[in-house]
């Protein structure tokens, strides 16, 4: 049935050439455009995707730029304190030289002076963008990452890089808890007082018996002649006393014999036996100041004191610990991560600097506990001696003691030789440190360059057209338009046709 009301063709072709428009308006967008999706209407779940991960990517690319930033600060402080380390070590090279007495310590002491402000410069200098990091305590944070949660949310994640303190300062002691309890000191005074051991020679001796005294690991024999008891006590003072040995003295008094030592940070051992056809005994009897004794062989103490560490306390940055000497007192604040290690160094150090005539010092670790003690002697007269600590203060700095190291004197020389070593120890931990850092940063730098590339591709792969498609799709469309064009112009005509009818 052919209308003039309804020319249902007509509308059948204009809804296909609709179509066929609006696809190709869509085929000629991807084309211009480079995306299938390129609004929310198209697709709003995929495109609230792609617009997320490009709002990532964009945040990764600024956290390249703080990686960048950060790796150049920690590279300048890894070449300071590799700088310093080396600069340490020629120091120890001329310290080691000032051993000896037949040199000129002066002009030693001189290029001392010159390495010491070179170490100087270079600890000011290393900074980069006015960020030093071989200066201070303060950690610093570098941005790494955006970690998003599958709920959405985005927090941020820094690379921590602990400063290494490389200065000469002295820190602030605390007025905080006490740590008195942390330190022990072995007695409430230091002097140059002898620790003995007494052997009693007793009883009955005859002719060719025998007695056998070490000291030190040297056998000494004796003979008996007679049966005096104090021949034979003078017979072996007589014959350590002839040893020469450092620190060891011997005397008698009856059929006593006493074995002073002075050694300050060694003990002696000493021993006896004896063969006798009678009665005759030998035994030590005093040692260290203990009587009533039967022993055949014991060791006479060092003659420093010490002061004993905890083997369980924590040592927080700020601790602070004071030794006092006489009427003076040394301290040490601790900085982050350290120890009673680096506690017991930096006390020795401040003793050190301090330049106390006939004051020497000594760290050791006990093999069995791993406790640290500090050892302090004294040949002076005699000092009082004591430990305390509080918390609250500001660390002191890595390299404290650098600035009194002085080897134009023996005592100098000598205490310059142990306190190198932890300075030495000291930067070349800050180095290592540093180095890991450095290489933590490098590697989080490639991974956030791979993972950017990653999120573009990915990003890509939902919403870029394909071109191909895009361009075969084009010129279909085209063909299908003009033949749209037609059949609509066709169906218009339909109307026409009817007028014939009525002819």
């Amino acid at each position: 049935m052919s209308s003039i009301l309804t020319n249902n063709s007509a509308m059948v072709a204009l809804q296909t050439l609709k179509s066929i428009n609006k696809n190709l308006s869509q085929t000629q967008s991807e084309i211009s455009t480079g995306k299938s999706i390129s609004s929310a209407k198209q697709n709003s779940a995929v495109w609230a995707i792609s617009k997320v991960m490009e709002s990532d990517v964009n945040g990764f690319q600024a956290i390249s730029s703080s990686l960048s930033l950060g790796e150049s600060t920690v590279a300048v402080a890894a070449n300071a304190s590799e700088t310093i380390t080396d600069l340490l070590t020629q120091m120890k090279g001329k310290i080691v030289a000032a051993q000896e007495s037949n040199v000129d310590r002066d002009k030693i002491q001189t290029d001392i002076v010159a390495l010491r402000n070179q170490i100087s410069s270079v600890v000011s200098a290393a900074q980069f963008n006015g960020l030093n990091l071989v200066s201070g305590t303060d950690d610093v944070n570098i941005l790494s990452s955006l970690d998003r949660a599958s709920n959405g949310t985005v927090t941020a994640s820094n690379i921590t890089v602990a400063r290494q303190d490389m200065s000469t300062d002295k820190g602030v002691y605390g007025t905080g808890t006490s740590l008195a309890a942390n330190g022990t000191a072995s007695a409430s005074a230091v002097a140059n007082t002898a620790n003995t051991g007494i052997i009693t020679f007793g009883a009955t001796w005859a002719a060719n018996d025998t007695a056998t005294v070490t000291v030190a690991g040297i056998d000494l024999n004796y003979t008996a002649t007679g049966s005096a008891t104090t021949d034979v006590a003078n017979y072996f003072s007589s014959a350590i006393n002839g040893l020469g040995l450092e620190g060891v003295t011997a005397s008698v008094s009856g059929s006593d014999l006493t074995i002073s030592s002075t050694r300050a940070f060694e003990t002696l051992g000493i021993a006896v036996s004896v063969t006798t056809a009678g009665t005759g005994t030998g035994l030590i009897t005093t040692l260290n100041g203990t009587g009533s004794l039967s022993l055949s062989s014991g060791d006479i103490d060092e003659r420093a004191e010490n002061v004993a560490f905890s083997t369980t306390a924590a040592v927080n940055e700020g601790d602070g610990y004071k030794v006092t000497i006489g009427s003076n007192s040394y301290d040490y604040i601790a900085g982050k991560g350290e120890t009673m290690e680096d506690v017991a160094k930096g006390l020795k150090i401040a003793i050190d600097s301090a330049g106390l005539t006939d004051v020497t010092t000594k760290v050791v670790q006990d093999s069995s506990s791993g406790q640290w003690s500090l050892k302090v002697d004294n040949n002076g007269s005699s000092a009082s001696f004591a430990i305390t600590g509080n918390a609250g203060g500001t660390a002191s700095g890595g390299l404290r003691g650098l600035e009194a190291i002085d080897v134009s004197t023996s005592e100098g020389a000598s205490s310059a030789l142990d306190n190198i070593e932890t300075l030495i120890d000291t930067a070349i931990g800050a180095a290592a440190a540093f180095g890991s850092a450095q290489g933590r940063i490098e590697t989080q730098a490639t991974f956030i360059s791979k993972l950017t590339d990653s999120l573009k591709s990915g990003i890509g792969s939902l919403v870029d057209a394909d071109m191909e498609a895009a361009s075969a799709r084009l010129q279909a469309l085209q063909v299908q338009q003009q033949l749209g064009t037609q059949a609509l112009s066709i169906a218009n005509q339909a109307p026409q046709n009817i007028l014939s009818l009525f002819r």
